[in-house]
């Protein structure tokens, strides 16, 4: 296994300031001090794993640069920097690709027009590179990457739009193995992840909506967040170890462990 190195940032101006999905409420807000203990309590689990956590510098207006798995798309050293479809969040792009540039990553942007936004909905399980499109990322921008990349990629309709990424409801755990929400997608998606992916664990709605499959897999070991007990279950039936940690104030943005970590060395599940 690569030594694994995950980007994140903290979460000092986190908060729920506009409403871009079906999640979000600025009349019920979010709780600053449990965003930060939750928060640390994912960052030290990731810590305690043998991750290396580097860190962003929270700004001031940028509420959701703390999920920074919405960044762009790591590939070995060439960062795909994304084209948010919200103006709210293309205020971010400049400062992921000034941090990139300064890691040593060559930042590269993808034609004009593109909507693309990263390992939201940009996850390699194996050698396919699987996109999820239609509610914020374009087909197009997939398959843009998948020219650029060399590799083959499928896309992926998303029908329900509290599953706006295709992080919120697909996690790769290794090739050919990954967790899914089956409702999330069409049927022709559906289709398509059954003939391509071996080993499908289906999550149920309940646990879907806790965001049970936006989950951080390192190595053997799955990081979800809490009251996702079924899943649990499957996930040591199927040989691999979990932790629960606590993201409910995220959630409350549409957002949990997944979406904030970026992996710096590319998805554990990809083929290299």
């Amino acid at each position: 296994m690569r030594h694994a190195r995950i980007l994140m940032c903290p979460p000092t101006y986190y908060g729920i300031e506009y409403e871009i999905n079906p999640w979000m409420s600025r009349s019920r807000g979010s709780d600053t001090s449990r965003a930060a203990q939750q928060w640390n309590a994912l960052c030290e689990s990731l810590r305690g794993l043998g991750v290396t956590v580097e860190l962003m510098t929270p700004q001031p207006s940028l509420p959701d640069l703390v999920f920074t798995a919405n960044a762009g798309l790591v590939f070995r050293t060439r960062f795909f920097s994304s084209s948010f479809r919200h103006e709210v969040r293309a205020r971010e792009t400049p400062h992921f690709d000034a941090w990139f540039a300064r890691h040593g990553f060559i930042v590269e942007h993808l034609p004009e027009g593109m909507y693309f936004e990263g390992a939201g909905d940009a996850l390699f399980c194996g050698p396919i590179l699987f996109a999820g499109y239609r509610i914020r990322s374009d087909a197009l921008a997939h398959q843009h990457l998948g020219h650029v990349l060399g590799k083959m990629v499928l896309p992926l309709e998303l029908v329900n739009p509290r599953f706006y990424h295709l992080d919120t409801c697909f996690c790769p755990l290794a090739p050919g193995e990954a967790i899914y929400y089956p409702e999330a997608f069409d049927a022709y998606g559906r289709k398509v992840l059954e003939s391509h992916v071996p080993k499908l664990l289906a999550i149920n709605e309940p646990e879907a909506m806790r965001f049970g499959a936006n989950a951080v897999v390192v190595g053997k070991t799955v990081i979800t967040n809490t009251g996702c007990d079924q899943l649990g279950a499957m996930l040591r039936a199927s040989g691999y170890q979990t932790t629960a940690v606590e993201l409910d104030e995220f959630l409350k943005a549409g957002g949990s462990a997944k979406c904030l970590t970026l992996r710096l060395d590319g998805e554990e599940a990809a083929e290299w």
